[in-house]
């Protein structure tokens, strides 16, 4: 591959800029026969991706930091550009040229994936650097805690552990998540289980968060948002890395991380192992990580061959149950209330009022949940002359584990086991421990089929698809028993086996018809076939036989009003079958869920523009407004509906929809200090909404047909980053979130919600270079620096209790209040 340097003098000043000094770096892309600009190209700074051209071909990198940084430009049909830059207080405008006649390697899958400037749909991206400063090892949803419309929360209460993620309302079940273009959302729960991969984000050198529908792409899980993940990074230099942090809770995290660099001018190595602990803010909730990753590639002009395996274990105590209302509150009469009605037992009660909102359900040493997934992915980019590109993998995860349990007062009918003869007595019931496993494979293949003709900038074209296998065995088994009936050790008395199979082919095309106006088109067909036989843990029978083929459509157009800025809509159809709940939750008899429909409408506008001078001689300024509407059809929620064993069922409602404005901004003077906003402000709603409860005799009692909020769906989300340089090397920054009012049902009843919070976050990084290493940082976050009390997640459910009512039985998950982690980093 050539390199091809970028054009204008001065590119050469960049040599004698100062050290420390940071700003930002603008320009434009053209073919360097025609002189036509190039739009839609991609943008990397030190192997991550920093944006995209727009459709004048023009670019901005907001801040270089200090030190030399690699700028690397990629567009298909044209050889790469790479080029070493520093950082310099005023801004620097580049004439870059690519030559016709290479081929993109190396992100061809993952980028055939993502949203651009020309797909009309709205998107963040952020790069290793933005990833990096927010991983103090905490899960990764806590690194996307300030992108928009994002909100999340924490099991055991301090980001580590099981962490959740909701976008537009939409919870991690409609959030398609991919690694370098491979599903990781579960096929059967569409649940994305980031405790799975600890540390993660260690190996991330690029992310892109879409919001709405999206684009095409592998995996089932799209409906309202995508995640979309690469660690396809290629670093041509050696290097060596270590981070250790340690904070409140015990928490402890250590990394270390290798590369070789090119060897024998072809090959790379790369590697990382990662231990992640904490005690949790939760009593006894705590979580012991380990995971690896290790990557061999092969590159030699147009083909890239990469191998990649990572792997996580994760040990976690159950924190999932929450805490009972009166824990937050301390209300004793209500306390009362769920001791009265058997939720709690007198013993958990004393425990409650001891423990107050740190209080944990389980008391059992071994209540721990116990996971292990192995990723193998092998990716092929290939060059087919100067007008195709291929991506391509096969992939393998392998997943295995169960929790464990201990269970008072079980009947032992409910295990398929006789009653117990002892001393004349009949006993019917027993204590036992059980544990509930889970013993999978995922494997296929993914391809991506990329199209530009040389200095054709009109159009861009891909063709893509995936065939995917899930294999999944569920069962239980006794391990001890009080009283052990006929059972002997590891009794198993539940199985099932599911096989879901999933295959998808799309075609994506943009096109400029005219030289500002550009359309975009993209269409896709997704079959799924999913089987399953045996029985569930109640004994019942969930043999299922579904099938469903979706035809998504999506069409949008793009307008360049002039430098840096843009209008831009677009409509987009996404569909998904339901969850196995749906499925193995129905009573007998039921003819189980339907289909979800989703229709998608976004347009906004965009400006970018790094040379202005009204806060400042070199001012950067970002600017996007976002509009949403996302009408649902048969949209599956809960109605207080409940099955012949009293577990809740999910029900389609007729229509459903999201719709509001998402509002961000970054401002920027030298890079010396920063300001970054996002503001949403949405209505979610459920229109003829008829909630179910029951009587005394267990008769449901379905209410009026009326318009109810969607849970979970707070109508503001905000988050505030201001970020400064007071001294050399030094980066402080205070990190604002706000989230309002959250129901915890469709009823949108004020007795069961999540009261709305703000949560201020701390965060420093000082960072030498020494002699003897390239980099010292060390790093300190203190989050909740307030010292808040709030909760960010919570389940609820009601009755006809003892007090002779309906009574209502909240549990909430809190969030740690004042604590902090701190960082030392190496880099060799």
């Amino acid at each position: 591959m050539k390199t091809v340097l970028l054009a204008g003098a001065g590119l050469w000043a960049l040599a004698v800029a100062p050290a420390w000094a940071q700003g930002p770096v603008s320009g434009t892309l053209t073919d360097a026969r025609s002189g036509e600009a190039l739009p839609g190209a991609t943008i990397f700074l030190d192997g991550a991706v920093s944006g995209n051209t727009d459709a004048a071909g023009g670019f901005t990198i907001p801040a270089v930091p200090a030190g030399p940084h690699e700028l690397r430009i990629t567009f298909l049909g044209y050889d790469a550009l790479m080029q070493t830059i520093q950082g310099q207080p005023e801004v620097q405008r580049l004439a870059a040229r690519l030559q016709p006649g290479g081929v993109l390697t190396g992100e061809a899958l993952v980028t055939a994936q993502r949203a651009s400037d020309r797909t009309a749909t709205a998107y963040t991206n952020l790069g290793k650097q933005d990833i990096a400063k927010r991983n103090f090892g905490q899960d990764l949803p806590y690194l996307l805690d300030q992108t928009p419309s994002v909100v999340v929360n924490s099991d055991a209460g301090a980001g580590v552990g099981y962490t959740d993620i909701r976008i537009r309302g939409t919870s991690n079940t409609g959030i398609n998540m991919t690694i370098n273009g491979i599903p990781l959302n579960d096929a059967e729960s569409r649940g994305s289980f980031l405790v799975n991969v600890p540390d993660l984000a260690s190996s991330v050198n690029s992310l892109q968060v879409q919001r709405g529908v999206g684009t095409s792409q592998n995996g089932g899980a799209a409906f309202g948002a995508s995640i979309n993940i690469s660690t396809l990074d290629n670093r041509r230099e050696a290097y060596g890395e270590t981070q250790n942090s340690y904070g409140s809770f015990n928490t402890w995290k250590n990394t270390v991380q290798f590369g070789t660099g090119l060897v024998g001018k072809y090959f790379t190595f790369d590697g990382r192992l990662s231990r992640i602990k904490s005690d949790g803010y939760m009593n006894r909730a705590f979580s012991d990580l380990k995971s690896y990753y290790f990557a061999a590639g092969y590159q030699r002009k147009n083909t890239l061959l990469k191998f990649i395996t990572f792997s996580g274990r994760e040990r976690t105590y159950q924190a999932w149950n929450g805490v009972p209302e009166p824990a937050i509150t301390g209300n004793r009469a209500l306390l009362g209330n769920y001791v009265a009605n058997g939720e709690l037992s007198s013993s958990d009660s004393a425990r409650v009022e001891s423990e107050g909102r740190r209080y944990s359900y389980y008391t059992y040493d071994n209540q721990t949940d116990n996971y292990q997934q192995n990723h193998y992915q092998l990716h092929l980019s290939q060059g087919l002359g100067e007008s195709w590109n291929i991506g391509a993998a096969l992939h393998l995860t392998r997943g295995f584990g169960y929790y464990e349990s201990y269970r008072a007062r079980r009947k032992f009918a409910d295990y398929g086991l006789p009653n117990v003869e002892l001393g004349g007595d009949t006993l019917t019931r027993t204590n036992l421990v059980d544990q509930k496993w889970l013993d999978n494979y995922f494997y296929g293949g993914t391809f991506a089929l990329n199209y530009q003709p040389p200095g054709a900038r009109k159009l861009q074209a891909t063709i893509g698809g995936a065939w995917n296998r899930f294999e999944n065995d569920h069962y239980g088994e006794i391990i001890w028993a009080q009283y052990a009936s006929t059972s002997s050790i590891r009794q198993r008395y539940y199985f099932n086996d599911a096989r879901k199979t999933d295959y998808n082919a799309y075609v994506r095309t943009t096109y400029e018809v005219l030289p500002r106006l550009g359309l975009y088109g993209d269409v896709q067909v997704r079959h799924i076939e999913y089987t399953i036989d045996g029985v569930e843990d109640d004994q019942n029978d969930v043999t299922t036989r579904a099938s469903y083929t979706f035809f998504n459509p999506k069409a949008g157009a793009t307008l360049a009003l002039g430098t840096g800025q843009q209008l831009y809509a677009s409509f987009a159809v996404g569909q998904r079958e339901p969850v196995r709940a749906d499925f193995t939750d129905r009573p007998a008899g039921d003819t189980g869920a339907k289909a979800e429909r989703l229709e998608d409408w976004e347009g906004g506008y965009r400006f970018t523009r790094a040379d202005l001078t009204f806060f400042g001689p070199n001012t950067a300024l970002r600017l996007e407004a976002n509009g949403f509407y996302m009408s649902y059809q048969n949209q599956l929620v809960a109605t207080g509906q409940l099955n012949d064993v009293g577990t809740a069922l999910r029900t389609n409602v007729a229509r459903s929809y999201r719709r509001g404005v998402e509002l961000t901004g970054f401002v920027s003077a030298n890079d010396k200090i920063s300001l970054s906003t996002t503001l949403t402000l949405s209505q979610n709603r459920i229109l003829d909404y008829q909630g179910v409860s029951y009587d005394a005799d267990y008769n449901p009692v379905v209410e009026a047909p009326r318009t109810s909020t969607i849970s979970y769906s707070p109508a503001v989300v905000s988050a505030h980053t201001l970020e400064g340089q007071p001294v050399k090397g030094l980066r402080l920054a205070l990190l604002l979130k706000t989230v309002s009012q959250q129901y915890l049902d469709n009823s949108q009843n004020d007795r069961r919600r999540i009261a709305g919070y703000e949560v201020l976050d701390l965060r420093l990084r000082y960072a030498i270079q020494p002699r003897f290493v390239k980099e010292i940082e060390l790093g300190l976050l203190v989050n909740n620096l307030l010292n808040k009390e709030y909760v960010a997640n919570g389940y609820t459910y009601s009755y006809l209790g003892a007090s002779g009512g309906l009574d209502t039985f909240n549990w909430y998950f809190p969030q740690a209040t004042r604590n902090f982690l701190a960082s030392v980093g190496v880099k060799f």
